[in-house]
């Protein structure tokens, strides 16, 4: 009888919700060491950074290509959500644009090795490429019209062209120590802005 009552539900409810958390913390370090040691790193290092068991990552993640490509697809969703909400929050339209600019590279910096882990499996990894590409254009466009219509930067500039721009600023950086990639962003962010802006 006491399991009919919602009171005999909430343990699997319990269970379901610690699983969830387990899997956001799993992406969570999974994605801090990635920035550090790259998608090939050892499941165990993950497993330490976020506190489970080797056994609770496999579970989530069968294959370290599903552990890869959900880390990308928590991140693009991270970063398509920071854009209203920096828009909501920050000083102008322009600081929204450039806050959400960081953010990106952030995530661009920890998808280096995304190709090479996916590269058996075309199919997983061109679908990540057009949700990226479908959740983020719309952001980046949404920025940029409101930095455009405050008077911030000149209208013209297509969010592919700067996010395909960035993204080029950023290959490489892994090399060269010599090479920050962040000082060139800035310098081509500087360059839309209009003068009163700058």
């Amino acid at each position: 009888m006491a399991t009919d009552s919602p009171a005999g539900e909430l343990p699997s409810r319990g269970k379901r919700a610690d699983a969830q958390r387990n899997r956001q913390t799993v992406l969570t370090a999974a994605a801090e060491v990635f920035v550090t040691t790259g998608v090939d790193a050892p499941i165990r290092q993950i497993a330490a950074r976020a506190g489970v068991g080797m056994a609770t990552i496999y579970r989530h993640f069968p294959t370290r290509a599903d552990l890869v490509t959900a880390v990308y697809r928590h991140q693009i969703e991270a970063c398509a959500e920071a854009g209203p909400n920096l828009l909501a929050s920050a000083d102008s339209p322009l600081d929204a644009l450039n806050q959400w600019i960081d953010l990106f590279v952030d995530f661009l910096v920890t998808k280096h090795g995304l190709a090479d882990a996916l590269q058996s499996d075309n199919d997983r990894f061109a679908a990540l490429h057009a949700y990226f590409l479908d959740r983020l254009l719309p952001v980046c466009a949404q920025l940029l019209d409101a930095a455009v219509e405050a008077g911030d930067i000149r209208p013209g500039t297509q969010p592919y062209e700067l996010m395909r721009g960035i993204g080029n600023l950023c290959i490489g950086h892994d090399n060269d120590p010599r090479y920050d990639p962040r000082r060139l962003i800035t310098l081509l962010l500087h360059g839309l802005q209009r003068p009163h802006a700058a």
